[in-house]
């Protein structure tokens, strides 16, 4: 087990890959622009902010479901001379930590020095969630489980995620005042974010009184669908060492799920517990840390419950009790455990998860200006798609 002083890992800080870089473009509801733009735009930021040109980078990581644009014609347009190692994975919530991981993996092995990995959509004015091929969105194109949920009302993510509410609600009492308190909470923070689509404070009752999209689940406790772009230079611990930004060291890394892996859940013993349950022990072992250390976790916030199951099921609350914990003010800045700093999915914008990885590093930084939490020297952020698919990632100054 390695050494720990304080709360970070003192394992094997000088070997591992660091985030150098982030970038970003605005978001908004209708870029305007093509995807494509979107992209150069968030990686040529990243770049400049670690102080890089395009000429050191020699991999790229990207991940979407077809509504984003490869690897290749990325790094052609960026005038990248030469790469070692490219990847697209088709994916949502559960690439965002992954694609990291992956670059970490690239940087470890030998293989890469400076791997640039980027999410850019047309989320809203585009390809919007459950209208693109395949998604279960549409007549006459849906496949694989979707058409086993489709005819039933289950075509798109709001509805799978509100049988994961009712189930929480009818074994633990959850009521929806606590999921509410999760929306107002993350709306606090995105109060503090001009990047943020949602900046207005949110209060109980305009909660309570949003329309349903699919009962229990309101139209607050959903994400938002957002136009944008968000890109991270992974980089060799050596070389991250004589650049611009204090290091975000990538601790540990995990991917995967427990039984009933399916998006239609039907092998699954327990609609209500996540992947954290099956993937934490592994990834905080790894880190050398334990749940008690992390006092800022960027959990992937498409919806409410995910942010509420996540609770339990990472380990920061017992099962059943994620309502409770989060109404009595355990999430918010500076509390037990500060969630979704920057306001999440839920309020900042939809960019799958990278922007939420991007919060995580601007907290190691310490530039998170007054949004920043005290403690953040030990970050986790997640992912969540489908199914009980998930990924996670720590961060360590």
């Amino acid at each position: 087990m390695p050494t720990r002083i304080g709360t970070v890992s003192t394992s094997t800080v000088k070997d591992q890959p660091a985030i150098t870089g982030v970038g970003y473009t605005k978001i908004t509801r209708n870029s305007g622009v093509s995807v494509m733009a979107l992209a150069l735009q968030a990686c040529a930021n990243a770049i400049r902010d670690a102080g890089l040109t395009s000429k050191d980078i020699d991999g790229l990581v990207s991940y979407s479901l077809g509504d984003s644009i490869y690897v290749r014609e990325v790094a052609a347009a960026l005038g990248v001379p030469q790469t070692q190692w490219l990847a697209d994975f088709y994916g949502g919530g559960p690439e965002s930590c992954s694609v990291i991981a992956a670059a970490a993996m690239a940087i470890s092995s030998g293989v890469c020095k400076h791997v640039l990995c980027y999410r850019a959509m047309n989320g809203r004015s585009g390809v919007r969630m459950g209208r693109r091929a395949g998604s279960g969105g549409e007549a006459g194109s849906v496949t694989g489980p979707n058409q086993f949920m489709t005819p039933f009302g289950l075509g798109g993510p709001p509805f799978r995620n509100a049988m994961i509410a009712q189930r929480h609600m009818a074994e633990y009492g959850t009521k929806a005042e606590h999921l509410g308190a999760i929306a107002i909470t993350l709306r606090g923070n995105a109060t503090k974010n001009p990047r943020a689509l949602m900046r207005a404070p949110l209060t109980m009752d305009e909660y309570l009184a949003s329309r349903f999209i699919a009962a229990p689940l309101r139209l607050l406790d959903c994400c938002q669908e957002s136009d944008g772009g968000c890109a991270i230079v992974v980089s060799r611990s050596d070389l991250a060492r004589g650049l611009p930004h204090r290091a975000a060291y990538v601790a540990a890394f995990a991917s995967g799920s427990g039984p009933g892996p399916s998006l239609a859940k039907d092998k699954d013993p327990d609609f209500t517990r996540m992947f954290p349950k099956y993937i934490a022990p592994g990834l905080f072992h790894r880190a050398g840390v334990a749940v008690e250390d992390v006092r800022v976790a960027e959990l992937y916030d498409a919806f409410t419950i995910s942010v509420l199951c996540q609770l339990e099921d990472f380990g920061f609350c017992k099962k059943g009790e994620g309502g409770p914990f989060a109404a009595a003010g355990n999430i918010s800045l500076d509390a037990r455990v500060s969630v979704a700093t920057h306001g999440g999915l839920l309020s900042e914008g939809h960019i799958h998860g990278m922007n939420n990885i991007a919060e995580a590093v601007s907290q190691i930084r310490g530039d998170a200006g007054p949004r920043q939490a005290k403690h953040a020297d030990v970050v986790l952020c997640s992912g969540y798609g489908g199914g009980n698919v998930g990924c996670a990632l720590l961060l360590q100054r």
